[in-house]
Parts: structure tokens; C-alpha cells; sequence
């Protein structure tokens, strides 16, 4: 298999789904000429010109309403935030429209659309652009929300999205545009809403999805030395969530930590981890633990803001809480 960059896997799935169906588009802030701010869509406007690649103004609601009306006139747009900390202005238009009207007109208006970007802390970028904002759309119902750790994963779950006739959120960790990963030359989808064991052990499950799966492997690594037996769940979609996944690695060794970069508060780990307590409860020998990012706005200083969000060292503490190796 080739080993290409996170962001070119992107790509492959943007110009792959744009070859073979006409009615697929892009639109963004600088994804046409520009080739996109990560470079994500290098080379798209020169294949299929401007009509199909769109650059918009720096307003995402007003772009991001085009989108939820060209979904709704039968076309499959990809709409592009810079990032997703801008997609705020827009949350209005997928909330209350890309994700109820489809239930709304009773089934007879479908939502085939994307909205991606980069997500979360990448460094350095202070408070109001380092927001790890997958919990506020898994939140709601409607939507899919799916957060690719690997090159393989990006370009699957892309594939599978842009496909989707239902409006997917797919978050893109910022930090991982140039991390290199093997994709497959043939073709290949991902589906949707199924996670992934990705290392398989016996003494503790660790479940988490997107760039926080970087400082759980690191983690993996160093139990592993000690004796510990670990297995990685990647949850690759966290709306819906894989529960059979999840609740198959716990029932196995009866222990678990859940990581999430998101704050602690309402998130996504702590419904996952509810979820686990309440339904493995006889299988679990130890309660749920949970690492997540501090409950404050992120710090520009590079210390503070590696202080703030999990670390392996921080996973590793959780871990020998559950096998009350304190």
C-alpha cells in the first residue's frame, strides 16, 4: 500500500467521489484557488473547475445555508470550514436545518451533505481557536459525526460520508494533516458508525477516537513494558456510537478508561462511560475512569496548553487507578 500524508488521503476521497458522481461539489473558504488552508484540496479546481469547486466569503452561515439548500435540490455538497471553531457561526444552520429536516418533512427532503475541517487543539492557537467541538454535534439527533485518527480511516470515512444521504460532521484533527499512514491504491469505504479494535489486549480497554488516540498509543506502549496487557478501542464515529465494539473489549477485561479531549463536562467521554458503567455493570471490576481535557478555556502558553489537554502520563495514572495499582 502507498503511504501518503492524512491530508492527501483527504484529497484521494474529495477527487475519487468528485470522478464518480457528477452532482458532487466543494465549497469553502480558499479551497479553490488557494488549494484549501491545510491544502486538503490541491488540484480539485483544475479537475473540475468553478463550478463545482467553490470559493465563498469568510461569512460560514451564509456558505454553509447554500450547502443545506444544494443538499435539498439533490446535489452532494462537501462544505469546508477553515476550522471548525468558525463552523460556530454556522451551528445554527446545521442544527436547526441539515439535521431536522429531514424528520421534519416526514422523510421527503434528504440531506446529503458534509461539513469538515480541522478540529481541536493543533498549538498554540489560543482559547478561541483550539475548541475540541465534537461533542456539540454529537449531540444532536440527526446528525453523524465521525473523527478519523489515521490516513485510512480519513479517506474511507470521507468516502462513506460524502455518500451518506444524511448530513455528517467529519472532524479532522489539525495536528494530523501531515502524519503519513498506509492507503490502499484500490477503492474502499469505511462504514459509518462502526469502531474499530485497534490493539488488542486483556487487563483494561482504553476507548477513544480522533488525535487523542496519538497520547493513548504512547501510553499503550509504556504498559505494555510494565506487563500490562491493553486493548485500543477507536470509536471512529461518535454519533452513532459502536456500543456492541465498546461493551464486547469490556466485557473481555472488565476495565476501562475512556479518553476525550473535549471537556469532562456533558461530553462525549463521560456519555461513553455511562453508557459502559450502566451496561457492563456486572462485567466491570473497577468503575469507569475517564481522562479528559481540564475544565478551562485553552492556554496560548505550549506548556499550559499540554498540561491542559490528556497526556499518556495522565492515561497511565487512570489505568493503575482501575487495577488499583496505586
Amino acid at each position: 500500500m502507498a503511504v501518503i500524508q492524512y491530508r492527501e488521503a483527504l484529497n484521494q476521497a474529495i477527487d475519487e467521489e468528485m470522478h464518480r458522481d457528477e452532482d458532487v461539489l466543494i465549497m469553502g473558504e480558499e479551497v479553490a484557488q488557494y488549494n484549501g488552508a491545510y491544502k486538503v484540496t490541491r488540484g480539485i479546481l483544475d479537475k473540475y473547475g468553478a463550478q463545482r469547486v467553490l470559493d465563498t466569503p469568510i461569512t460560514e452561515c451564509g456558505f454553509t445555508g447554500v450547502g443545506i439548500g444544494a443538499a435539498m435540490s439533490g446535489l452532494r455538497p462537501i462544505v469546508e470550514w477553515m476550522t471548525y471553531n468558525f463552523a460556530f457561526q454556522a451551528i445554527d444552520q446545521v442544527i436547526n436545518n441539515a439535521a431536522k429536516l429531514r424528520y421534519m418533512t416526514g422523510g421527503q427532503v434528504q440531506m446529503p451533505i458534509v461539513f469538515r475541517g480541522p478540529n481541536g487543539a493543533a498549538g498554540r492557537l489560543a482559547a478561541q481557536h483550539s475548541h475540541a467541538c465534537g461533542t456539540y454535534y454529537a449531540h444532536v439527533p440527526g446528525l453523524i459525526v465521525v473523527a478519523p485518527y489515521t490516513a485510512y480511516d480519513a479517506k474511507g470515512l470521507l468516502k462513506s460520508a460524502i455518500r451518506s444521504n444524511d448530513p455528517v460532521c467529519l472532524l479532522e484533527g489539525e495536528i494530523l494533516y501531515g502524519d503519513k499512514g498506509e492507503v490502499p491504491e484500490e477503492e474502499y469505504l469505511v462504514p459509518l458508525g462502526k469502531a474499530n479494535v485497534t490493539r488488542e489486549g486483556d487487563d483494561v480497554t482504553l476507548v477513544s477516537y480522533g488525535c487523542t488516540l496519538a497520547c493513548v498509543y504512547e501510553a499503550a506502549d509504556k504498559l505494555t513494558e510494565q506487563g500490562i496487557s491493553v486493548e485500543v478501542v477507536d470509536l471512529r464515529t461518535i454519533r452513532p456510537i459502536d456500543e456492541e465494539t465498546v461493551y464486547s473489549s469490556v466485557n473481555k477485561t472488565n476495565r476501562c478508561v475512556v479518553i476525550d479531549e473535549s471537556w469532562e463536562h456533558c461530553s462525549v467521554g463521560s456519555s461513553v462511560a455511562y453508557m459502559i458503567s450502566r451496561n457492563c455493570f456486572d462485567s466491570l471490576d473497577a468503575q469507569v475512569e475517564l481522562v479528559s481535557g481540564l475544565d478551562v478555556p485553552m492556554p496560548y502558553n505550549s506548556r499550559l496548553e499540554q498540561a491542559v489537554k490528556p497526556s499518556a502520563q495522565r492515561v497511565i495514572d487512570a489505568v493503575n487507578t482501575v487495577l488499583y495499582n496505586d
